[in-house]
């Protein structure tokens, strides 16, 4: 899964040669194909397990880092105006940008930030249970369908930017910004954000892959990661991180992949 990414990220970056740094995305996209095959064809040890299970999630951070660069570090055309044509033509108005400013709440602002926060515990979070529980097989199945949600979401930055409304938009600002929860979301996005990232919410198609990651293996853990994950789809917006759109979006891709891949995956070991 993640060579065959590595192998399509390169023929982007081939594309784009000219764009700063992309020479070097082009290499380490080449590369990706040669270090899966090492790592699957090394001696078993116990070393060579904890590398194959968590080398795909540490690379993520490097894919993610990439979309940055074959973006032109915000040069590329986004596609943020028709998306912005379809919310107006659904609500009448850019919900992302006018929903905060219509009926502001100190509460519901710190509330929904905290939710957008707990994207950091709800996506590890049935990862360390399984990993407690000694289910190994659940660890490969949960990582397989998170990696693959991101994948799809990295794909369509690549092809389809969407810079979101935190960028195309002026900023949340005042009482509705001055709590512990938004100040600690701004300090995260300001440490590094890739541009054109926002559609389908990443975020959101996480969390929703965490949910059906924990499902098969405890609907308890499941029904408790729920709560942040709905939580999430309107934070996102109300929040002015994503447009509607992507947050259904995000919502989709992680209904979609992640359940396609956990449930191909239980197919194939019965």
């Amino acid at each position: 899964m993640i060579a065959m990414y590595g192998v399509l990220v390169a023929v982007v970056a081939a594309t784009r040669i000219g764009h700063a740094g992309v020479p070097a995305i082009l290499v380490a996209h080449l590369a990706i194909p040669a270090l899966v095959w090492l790592i699957v064809h090394a001696q078993a040890s116990p070393l060579v397990r904890i590398i194959r299970g968590i080398y795909p999630i540490v690379l993520l951070v490097g894919l993610y880092g990439a979309i940055d660069v074959l973006n032109g570090f915000g040069a590329a055309t986004t596609w943020d105006r028709p998306i912005q044509g379809i919310e107006q033509a659904i609500f009448g108005m850019q919900p992302s940008r006018d929903w905060w400013r219509a009926s502001p709440s100190a509460f519901w602002s710190a509330i929904l930030h905290a939710a957008y926060l707990s994207y950091y515990v709800v996506v590890p979070a049935p990862l360390i249970l399984f990993l407690v529980r000694h289910r190994s097989d659940l660890v490969e199945r949960y990582l397989d369908g998170l990696l693959a949600t991101y994948l799809a979401c990295y794909l369509c930055y690549l092809f389809m930017p969407v810079s979101g409304p935190y960028y195309q938009f002026a900023r949340p600002s005042g009482e509705f910004v001055a709590n512990l929860p938004a100040r600690m979301v701004y300090r995260v996005l300001g440490s590094g954000s890739a541009f054109g990232a926002a559609f389908p919410s990443s975020h959101v198609a996480a969390m929703v892959a965490a949910v059906i990651g924990a499902l098969h293996g405890s609907r308890r853990a499941a029904l408790v990661l729920a709560v942040p994950t709905a939580l999430m789809l309107v934070a996102v917006v109300y929040c002015q991180m994503h447009y509607v759109v992507d947050s259904a979006s995000g919502l989709l891709v992680g209904i979609v992949v992640a359940g396609f891949v956990t449930r191909q995956q239980k197919g194939d070991s019965t």
